[in-house]
């Protein structure tokens, strides 16, 4: 993979990643089955992250692209 294709990469991740912090995800767990009774337990997963880690991912990949050498 050529460097500026790895610097585009970066840059776009980053970005996404200063928009979206974070997302949930929700996950079922079977806590009682009696028969055909059935209690279940739904438990959210929060995934989060620093918008700080977007920039320096966009920074980074800025560098990558301008840095690269033209053909």
């Amino acid at each position: 993979m050529e460097r500026k294709t790895i610097g585009i990469v970066l840059v776009v991740i980053g970005v996404i990643m200063m928009i979206y912090t974070g997302f949930n995800y929700v996950t079922t767990e079977k806590v009682v089955e009696l028969g055909p009774l059935q209690i279940n337990k739904e438990e959210s997963h929060p995934v989060q992250w620093s918008p700080i880690v977007g920039g320096i991912l966009l920074v980074g990949g800025i560098i990558i692209i301008v840095t690269s050498k033209n053909k």
